[in-house]
């Protein structure tokens, strides 16, 4: 479903700054597969995500996704074929807008826009049920603002918004780093059942060992542009968040870990 290959990825070509954020990194994502990225300050993970994405151009290599190579399309012509939750609960939807209306955007995605405009009763309850799913309530405040809703009611309509027309890909940016840890631990719940019931190839980058080690069927650790760590399957079942720490000093050569990355 996803094929990166040998991608390098400088910023600052030339200049004092320059700085080589992806290094040759490969890696291949089959359909339907959960992978947790996770890494230090710098460790190239968000770069990654943003290279997949579109939002940054590759020096060299290659992206392929469901088949298709996307190495030298825009962000905007990917936009098609990925689904994205960001960090910030204030993104990815129109503060301004009801809830029933920010689905509707996302369910007309990529059709050709008419003046004709409304949510139907079909959708109506279409969505109705959807946000059911999440049991948060917000079936029953369609035509609340959604600048009015907490972070984490946000992120959990932004996740159906992302997922709502079965993208190839969905990524998932540090998406509950700003919420408080019983919010983000609902989140990533929601996520969870999202992805399995839509059966989504999905990348999710984050900082934290312990969500990297239990959400996900596969882990990629990154350090300094380079992929030192992929585990999956029964190894990553049985992997705790010690033995995680001890392969990247092994690994990585460098003992600092703690001081970039959450327990």
């Amino acid at each position: 479903m996803l094929d990166v290959r040998n991608i390098v990825k400088i910023f600052n070509h030339g200049t004092v700054n320059e700085k080589t954020a992806l290094r040759g990194v490969s890696l291949h994502l089959s359909p339907g597969e959960f992978v947790s990225v996770i890494g230090g300050n710098g460790a190239g993970k968000s770069t990654l995500l943003s290279a997949v994405a579109g939002v940054y151009g590759v020096d060299s290599g290659s992206i392929t996704i469901d088949g298709r190579d996307v190495t030298r399309l825009p962000e905007y012509k990917r936009a098609n074929l990925i689904g994205r939750v960001f960090q910030d609960p204030m993104m990815g939807t129109a503060a301004s807008m009801g809830i029933e209306e920010n689905l509707a955007i996302a369910k007309r995605r990529g059709q050709r826009r008419t003046l004709k405009w409304g949510v139907t009763p079909h959708e109506r309850e279409e969505y109705r049920e959807l946000l059911a799913t999440l049991d948060l309530g917000l079936e029953n405040r369609l035509t609340s603002k959604v600048g009015l809703l907490s972070g984490g009611q946000r992120q959990a309509l932004t996740l159906l918004m992302a997922t709502l027309k079965s993208p190839k890909l969905l990524l998932l940016d540090e998406h509950t780093a700003a919420l408080d840890p019983k919010t983000a631990a609902r989140v990533l719940e929601l996520s969870e059942q999202i992805v399995a019931r839509n059966n989504l190839t999905t990348m999710m980058v984050t900082h934290n060992m312990r969500d990297a080690i239990a959400h996900g069927d596969r882990l990629i650790m990154l350090y300094d542009g380079k992929i030192i760590i992929d585990i999956a399957g029964e190894e990553k079942k049985k992997l705790t968040t010690k033995d995680l720490l001890d392969m990247f000093e092994e690994r990585s050569g460098s003992g600092d870990a703690d001081g970039n990355l959450l327990l």
